[in-house]
């Protein structure tokens, strides 16, 4: 059952099965000044995000009813929280897991045994890249072959007809397009797009691209074997 509490000005959803592990992030996150609200399953969060609309979720992977995957999915669909930073909870390391929770919209992941300075620490980071990304947004626009990007709406007309994508993909999307022709390699679109306060592997960038191609098509950016991508225009 939700547990509201008004304390911080950055409103947390937690969301994981197990009460003791809810209870200790809940408090540790209460004593840093944010307000929380918290849900023992996927299907209560969802719930709860619709009208708490929270400015983060810290997710379980591993849930019964609905996993932490199809629950970011499910988020990500919704405009209460499709915006929202994400961050997996999980107690499995294997490079899959992870991957998996980037593909469905996630933005990082803790691992378990939660360390509540390391959690702090990174949710702090998150929260400014975030601010620092609204700060420095510009309302424009970029018009490529039949592409147009719109920064301050993120969305994408593909010959007038909107896509939606999840912010991660969008940010990459405008990032390569910004600049057709240059080619950049994983790791600089890692720390242009997640930053390096975000723990994400190389291969992240390959699903976030993927992804794009399948929504946007083949054409608009291409594969430099051993080196990187860059967006054709």
């Amino acid at each position: 059952m939700a547990n509201p509490k008004h304390l911080g000005k950055h409103k947390i959803l937690v969301v994981d099965d197990e009460p003791d592990i809810l209870e200790f992030i809940e408090y540790n996150l209460i004593n840093e000044g944010y307000e929380v609200q918290t849900a023992p399953d996927g299907e209560e969060a969802l719930r709860i995000a619709k009208s708490y609309q929270p400015d983060m979720v810290l997710l379980d992977i591993m849930m019964p009813k609905m996993d932490g995957v199809e629950t970011c999915r499910r988020l990500r669909d919704l405009p209460e929280t499709k915006d929202a930073l994400i961050v997996f909870l999980t107690a499995r390391a294997e490079e899959y897991s992870e991957l998996a929770g980037f593909d469905a919209g996630g933005d990082d992941y803790v691992t378990k045994p939660v360390r509540p300075r390391v959690l702090l620490t990174r949710l702090k980071a998150l929260f400014r890249r975030g601010h620092e990304e609204d700060r420095g947004k510009a309302s424009s626009s970029l018009l490529v072959t039949d592409l147009r990007i719109v920064r301050d709406e993120f969305l994408v007309y593909q010959n007038d007809q909107p896509i939606n994508l999840p912010k991660k993909e969008f940010e990459l999307l405008f990032f390569l397009a910004s600049k057709p022709g240059k080619v950049f390699s994983r790791e600089v679109l890692l720390e242009k797009i997640w930053g390096n306060d975000v723990y994400v592997v190389p291969r992240t960038i390959d699903v976030h691209i993927r992804k794009l191609r399948e929504k946007l098509g083949e054409n608009y950016i291409q594969t430099i074997k051993g080196v990187g991508y860059k967006f054709v225009g």
